[in-house]
């Protein structure tokens, strides 16, 4: 059975975002990883040893808002708790981890325009712990996920 249009375009712009991560000197660790949570399109550590989780967001030219748009609340909250899993199963301890999108506007299947939103949602998608007005840090969120 053939691929849906869709699905194709969706990987075609993965590609091309991996490949840009590359260009820029991110180290791919993994592409679609899977849970039961969701799926992660790239986890990548960029110069600094952040781990970066990315959201590949691809559309077709002309599109009336950018394709970042569509990584609302609801998404953010599965690619944390995605993350989080992975962080779990990985094991290692990483000192800095973030949030990236990774918009891709599809010309063809060579051509596209490629922004790299790099922090698109850290902080403020974490909420205050209860009764506090003190920000938690992704690390300590993610280590109460974990527990």
């Amino acid at each position: 059975m053939a691929m849906p249009e869709h699905l194709k375009t969706g990987l075609r712009g993965e590609q091309l975002a991996a490949r840009e991560l590359r260009r820029r000197g991110f180290r791919l660790m993994s592409s679609g990883f899977r849970t039961s949570l969701g799926e992660t399109d790239i986890v990548a550590m960029d110069r600094d040893g952040t781990l970066c989780f990315v959201e590949v967001k691809t559309r077709a030219p002309g599109g009336m808002f950018p394709p970042s748009d569509a990584v609302d609340r609801e998404k953010q909250a599965r690619l944390v708790n995605n993350a989080a899993a992975y962080l779990s199963a990985a094991k290692p301890e990483y000192t800095r981890v973030r949030f990236d999108i990774a918009e891709v506007v599809l010309h063809d299947l060579t051509t596209a325009e490629i922004n790299i939103i790099e922090d698109a949602f850290g902080q403020d998608a974490f909420p205050n712990p209860v009764g506090t007005k003190k920000r938690r840090s992704l690390l300590s969120f993610f280590k109460r996920k974990q527990d």
